[in-house]
């Protein structure tokens, strides 16, 4: 069996690559590798390959889909737990098999959540540019203690709860909110509506999907119902908020902090290297303007043990395909399933 992997980086073939040799996807499986990221106009790369890995920037729109379709292929891998890039109905009339890796390491990217706080409250980024210059001033580098601080998670799956248990143990106060709560959470905090969270965290981290329900749900009326000076954190997806509205109430000095390892129009700047060209994102240019945002580039999940278990998830996803075993991780309906 052939597949073609999008997006690929160099990563991504090291951990896909062990996971093969370790016997994770089908009998006689070749990868073939491609920096591309997937669109209608890069789908005939696949010519020739059964199935398709792919990654959060990739398309999966009705024009792509079909692409591959008459390319021959008949499975899509999605090496991520989102597909909001997905036309679920699409796939299901073309009949293509899509699975997904739902869960990975929820821990990395509940401890990312972490340094992103950390890191913005006090000010390590900018004392470590200060002392390598030889500057020792403690000026501007005030941070508050978290202890005792009320932090609001909205979204509750696994990242959520593990990011709650981190905050909880730090002797934080932790709301949640989420349509279908964790059972687990009234461990570690309260659930309450999401204005009531809005308006009691002095921190609010988002980990929810984005669906068309959350889209902009942090918008200028959810800003202004937050406290004057609180920290908004984002590690989820980028359409979760609204930029130009973060920008006003950053402006506006209403919106204490900002940290975000994923961006609204992040499809053209994350995951490759752009330090030599003229970045026309405008939005984007002013956000690095405010010395109290942070912004990663969507590195969440980068660990040794969560790429581990994508790739590992990954191939055993395209085994469940090649062989006809029914496939815990699939999304829509598909024949054989």
């Amino acid at each position: 069996m052939q597949l073609a992997v999008f997006s690929a980086r160099l990563y991504d073939r090291r951990f896909l690559e062990e996971a093969r040799a370790r016997g994770a996807g089908p009998a006689g499986l070749q990868c073939r590798y491609f920096d591309a990221a997937l669109a209608p106009e890069t789908a005939a790369l696949a010519m020739g390959c059964e199935a398709v890995c792919v990654f959060v920037n990739d398309r999966l729109d009705a024009p792509t889909l079909q692409a591959l379709a008459q390319g021959g292929v008949r499975a899509v891998l999605l090496r991520c737990a989102g597909f909001n890039q997905l036309d679920v109905a699409e796939a299901a009339r073309l009949g293509l098999f899509v699975a997904r890796v739902p869960a990975y390491a929820p821990e990395a990217v509940a401890e990312h959540a972490l340094a992103l706080i950390m890191t913005l409250n006090r000010n390590t980024h900018r004392a470590y540019n200060r002392v390598r210059e030889g500057n020792f001033a403690l000026d501007g580098l005030l941070g508050v203690t978290l202890h005792g601080k009320t932090v609001g998670i909205v979204g509750t799956g696994q990242i959520g709860m593990a990011t709650a248990r981190i905050l909880h143990g730090m002797g934080c106060v932790v709301l949640g909110c989420d349509p279908a709560p964790s059972p687990a959470f009234a461990a570690l905090g309260t659930m309450v509506p999401l204005d009531a969270l809005l308006q009691r965290a002095d921190i609010v981290s988002l980990h929810c999907p984005l669906t068309d329900a959350t889209r902009h749900l942090i918008d200028a009326a959810a800003l202004a119902r937050m406290r004057p000076g609180a920290m908004l954190v984002n590690t989820s997806r980028g359409a979760l908020v609204d930029t130009a509205a973060v920008i006003t109430a950053l402006k506006s000095r209403h919106l204490g902090h900002l940290a975000i390892d994923v961006y609204e129009q992040e499809g053209a700047l994350f995951f490759q290297d752009r330090s030599g060209d003229i970045i026309e994102d405008d939005q984007f240019q002013r956000l690095m303007t405010f010395p109290n945002v942070l912004v990663t580039g969507h590195q969440g999940f980068f660990t040794v043990e969560a790429l581990r278990e994508i790739s590992q998830v990954t191939l055993a996803n395209l085994r469940d395909f090649a062989t006809g075993t029914t496939c815990a991780h699939q999304i829509g309906t598909h024949p054989r399933s």
